[in-house]
């Protein structure tokens, strides 16, 4: 399936996502606030980060070897059984230690222990959580596009019909409940639509780890792990200084411009992780890589800059329209917020050919050195500007991360 083809099947769900993503956005903009804000965005990287150590970190692994092996069912079967044991057992130990912390964690995310029921929650449907992005990986190195799209629209109107009722009924405690659970939930619909397909047995999912699989896998359980800490890690750390520095409703205003940069840029960046992905694991010419790129630059680059061009414009009605009047403040931050979100789609270009490659130690490198670039560029520039140097931070380490990967690709498209 071509770019462009994929692109318009999976923007069917990234439709359907988007919406329910800004209707989220405003559901909680009235019920919780912009400090509650801060601490949803608190929950969700700790969400990532748990999530992340519990599968063994090997979604991404299983969507290449996956798309690599395409004419080799017992290979892609040798692959999806070692990632299905190692995923069981790690996100079995991963609950049990989440539920006996569960207060310590509250207090360490969320800055309050009576939250700790919320991990409880997340605890009892981990395995669940874990098995649905999984199966979603599988779909997608299968490059099943139909059924990943379906089961992409099933989860996000779970999301949107879970934290709607949660939030409105529970505010502040509802709405993380709901976001602990909605993917948990999303797995039936997975399953099922997985259970359907003639490749698909439950077998295939368990047994015994292959060796050499695992050692496969390890590659990107490396690469995936240091984004599950590096990237909340420094979200946490800028969040908690913006919050003592300037005000928790000024980490909220910053949460509330990320989530609505992932709403927008979901276009980009599920066309890059469905299409690109698997199509840059299973290539092998540089000549042929090379023009994927190509192609990438000339497709999503100009899409994801005219986005962020009308929504800059359009920022004080979005604001009304998606938030309410107390987000205004974050006006500020638009500028240079759709800035560096081209630039991190232009750098992401490049990153997902050291992801296909399994340049780990490239990769694992440019994960921790431009998290840490980022906190610290955050601390220099809210300190001589204000709210907006978090927005600068943002664009000037995006415009260093794509030429770093620029630099770190540039050999593997010399012979082409």
């Amino acid at each position: 399936m071509t770019l462009i083809k994929t692109s318009l099947l999976n923007g069917i769900a990234v439709a359907i996502k988007m919406l329910t993503l800004l209707g989220i956005n405003k559901i909680l903009a009235i019920y919780v606030g912009p400090a509650g804000y801060a601490a949803i965005g608190q929950f969700q990287n700790a969400v990532t980060m748990i999530t992340t150590f519990a599968s063994g970190a090997i979604n991404t692994g299983v969507t290449k070897y996956t798309a690599e092996y395409y004419q080799d069912e017992e290979r892609q079967r040798l692959v999806w059984r070692t990632a299905g044991t190692i995923a069981l057992l790690g996100s079995l130990v991963t609950a049990l230690l989440i539920a006996v912390l569960n207060k310590p964690l509250a207090t360490w995310f969320l800055k309050d222990a009576g939250y700790g029921g919320v991990f409880l929650w997340f605890a009892a449907t981990l395995v669940l959580f874990t098995f649905n992005t999984l199966l979603l990986a599988i779909l997608n190195g299968k490059k099943e596009i139909v059924r990943y799209v379906l089961a992409n629209i099933a989860g996000s109107i779970f999301a949107l019909f879970i934290t709607s009722i949660m939030a409105i009924r529970f505010g502040l405690y509802g709405a993380l409940v709901a976001l602990a659970i909605y993917q948990s939930i999303s797995f039936f619909v997975t399953f099922f639509i997985c259970y359907n397909s003639p490749w698909f047995r439950v077998s295939y999912l368990f047994g015994d780890i292959d060796k050499q699989t695992a050692i496969n896998l390890a590659k990107y359980t490396a690469m995936a792990l240091t984004s599950a800490v590096c990237v909340p890690v420094s979200h946490i750390l800028v969040r908690n200084y913006l919050g003592g520095a300037l005000g928790w409703d000024a980490a909220g205003y910053w949460e509330a411009i990320w989530r609505l940069s992932s709403a927008y840029l979901i276009v980009a960046t599920t066309t890059l992780s469905v299409y690109y992905l698997p199509r840059l694991s299973e290539l092998q010419d540089p000549a042929e890589i090379k023009k994927e790129i190509i192609q990438c630059y000339r497709f999503i680059l100009p899409i994801a800059a005219i986005c962020g061009l009308f929504i800059y414009l359009l920022r004080d009605f979005i604001i009304e329209l998606l938030f309410t009047s107390d987000f205004l403040p974050m006006r500020q931050l638009f500028a240079w917020q759709m800035l560096g979100d081209t630039m991190k789609i232009g750098s992401w270009i490049l990153a997902y050919l050291m992801l296909g490659k399994a340049m780990f130690k490239l990769f694992i490198f440019a994960e921790v050195a431009f998290a840490i670039l980022f906190v610290v560029l955050t601390f220099l520039f809210t300190n001589e500007v204000g709210l907006e140097g978090v927005a600068i931070a943002h664009a000037v380490t995006y415009l260093m991360y794509w030429f770093f990967v620029w630099r770190a690709t540039s050999p593997l498209l010399k012979s082409a």
